[in-house]
C-alpha cells in the first residue's frame, strides 16, 4: 500500500494548513444529521492530523445545489462532527477567497475547521484551474479521505492533487487495502455475489468480475434475467428481457475465463409485491405465469452458503431478493449470516459495499462482522468494474 499510495506516514503535517477533503454528504431531517456513519468514518484522520499539530482544513460537497443555497449548507454538519470528535470546529461562510481565507489565518496548530459547500460553486465539479488555484492557495498539502467521491475528476477530489503534495488519509487508505484484498491480491478462491434489481447497472460490473472471480452468485431481480435467456418462464417477474443477449455474452465469457456461474435453481414466488404476502418456493420449471420472482428459494440457499464455505475472499454487491419486504428477505439475510459466521472464524475476508448492500448487512445484523463495508456506492462500484478512480490514481506514487 505505502509503496503504490503516498498516504500520513510520508509527511510532517506540524504546523501545516492541511486541505483535508471528506465526504460530509450525510442524511438530515429537519437539521439534524440522522445517520452519523460518514462522519464517524474521518474521525481517525482529522484526529491524527490535529494531534500532530496540523491545522485541519476540511473540504466537502453536500447534495446538488446549483450555486450558493442555504438548504445544502455544511454549517449544521460541521456542529454535528464537532460533536462526534469532541472537539470545536469552526465554520467559514465560503470555502474560497476571504471568507475562508480569514478562518484559516485565526487557527491555531491542532485546530479544525469546515470551509462551505465546496459545490456552491459550480467550478467545482467542472475541475476549473482557477478554482483549483484558489483552494490551493489555502493550503500547504492536500489530503484526500473522501474515497466515496474519489470517482469524480472535481477540484477538490481530484485537482488538487496536481497543485499540492497529495496524500491519503486513514479511511482512503483503509478503503484501498481492503479492495486491493478483495480483487486486486486476493487469497484465492474468491468468490463475488451480485444482486439488485437490473442487469443494465451492473454489465460493466459483471463483465469484470468474471475474469477476476473463480465463482459468481447471481441473485435479486437480475438473476431474472439471465434465467429467461436460458429459457426459464420467469412469469411477471421483474426482468429485462430486451438484455439476453447480454446476459448470454457474459455467461460465454464466465465460461471461456473458468469462472463459476451461480443463478438461483429454485425460487421464492408470491402474486403480490408486499410485505407477508402468501409465498411459495417453486422450482425454475413450475413459476406460475401470473407470480413474482422475490427471493431465492431454499435449495438456492443451500448453493449459496456452498459457494461461500470454499472461498477464501468475498465480495458482495447487491441483496439476493426484495430483502427490504419479510419473508423475501431471508435468502439476504441467511447468506450475509453465513458469510458473517466464516468471517469470524478466520476463514473467509468479506467486503461488501453499495448502499442497498450495507443497509440488507445492517438488516442481517452483521455488519459490524464483515471484514470491511464500503460506505461509498459509485465509487465502490466503479473500482469494482476495473475503472481508475481519479481521486486515487493522483495519489499514487509517480
Amino acid at each position: 500500500m505505502t509503496k503504490s499510495f503516498r498516504t500520513l506516514d510520508d509527511v510532517d503535517v506540524k504546523g501545516k494548513r492541511v486541505l483535508l477533503r471528506v465526504d460530509l454528504n450525510v442524511p438530515m431531517d429537519a437539521g439534524k444529521v440522522t445517520d452519523a456513519t460518514r462522519l464517524e468514518r474521518v474521525v481517525p484522520t482529522i484526529t491524527e492530523i490535529a494531534g500532530k499539530g496540523g491545522k485541519v482544513i476540511l473540504l466537502a460537497h453536500f447534495g446538488r445545489p446549483k450555486g450558493r443555497d442555504e438548504k445544502n449548507s455544511l454549517k449544521p454538519v460541521a456542529a454535528a462532527l464537532a460533536e462526534v470528535i469532541k472537539k470545536p470546529v469552526a465554520f467559514a461562510e465560503d470555502c474560497i477567497g476571504e471568507p475562508a481565507a480569514k478562518a484559516i489565518a485565526a487557527m491555531q496548530d491542532g485546530d479544525v475547521l469546515c470551509l462551505e459547500n465546496t459545490r456552491f460553486h459550480p467550478e467545482e465539479e467542472k475541475n476549473d484551474p482557477a478554482f483549483v488555484a484558489k483552494l490551493a492557495e489555502l493550503g500547504d498539502i492536500w489530503v484526500n479521505d473522501a474515497f466515496s467521491a474519489a470517482h469524480r475528476a472535481h477540484a477538490s477530489t481530484e485537482g488538487l492533487g496536481h497543485k499540492l503534495p497529495a496524500y491519503a488519509g486513514r479511511t482512503m487508505q483503509a478503503e484501498i487495502v481492503a479492495l486491493n484484498k478483495a480483487l486486486e491480491a486476493p487469497t484465492r478462491p474468491v468468490i463475488a455475489i451480485v444482486g439488485g434489481a437490473k442487469v443494465s447497472s451492473k454489465i460493466d460490473l459483471l463483465e469484470n468480475l468474471v475474469t477476476k472471480v473463480q465463482a459468481l452468485v447471481i441473485g435479486g431481480g437480475m438473476a431474472n434475467t439471465f434465467l429467461h435467456a436460458q429459457g426459464v418462464k420467469v412469469g411477471k417477474s421483474l426482468c429485462e428481457k430486451d438484455l439476453a443477449e447480454t446476459a448470454l455474452r457474459i455467461l460465454n465469457k464466465a465460461e471461456a475465463a473458468n469462472c463459476a456461474i451461480i443463478l438461483p435453481v429454485d425460487a421464492t414466488v408470491a402474486y403480490h409485491f408486499e410485505a407477508n404476502a402468501p409465498s411459495f418456493a417453486y422450482g425454475l420449471d413450475a413459476i406460475p405465469p401470473d407470480a413474482m420472482i422475490l427471493d431465492v428459494g431454499p435449495r438456492s440457499i443451500e448453493r449459496i452458503h456452498a459457494a461461500i464455505d470454499d472461498a477464501a475472499t468475498l465480495v458482495w454487491n447487491g441483496p439476493v431478493g426484495a430483502f427490504e419486504l419479510t419473508p423475501f428477505d431471508k435468502g439476504t439475510v441467511e447468506a450475509a449470516k453465513h458469510a458473517a459466521r466464516r468471517t469470524k472464524a478466520g476463514s473467509l475476508v468479506s467486503v461488501a459495499g453499495g448502499g442497498d448492500t450495507v443497509a440488507a448487512l445492517n438488516h442481517a445484523g452483521v455488519a459490524d462482522d464483515f471484514t470491511y463495508i464500503s460506505t461509498a456506492g459509485g465509487a465502490f462500484l466503479e473500482w469494482m468494474e476495473g475503472k481508475p478512480l481519479p481521486g486515487v490514481e493522483v495519489l499514487r506514487v509517480k
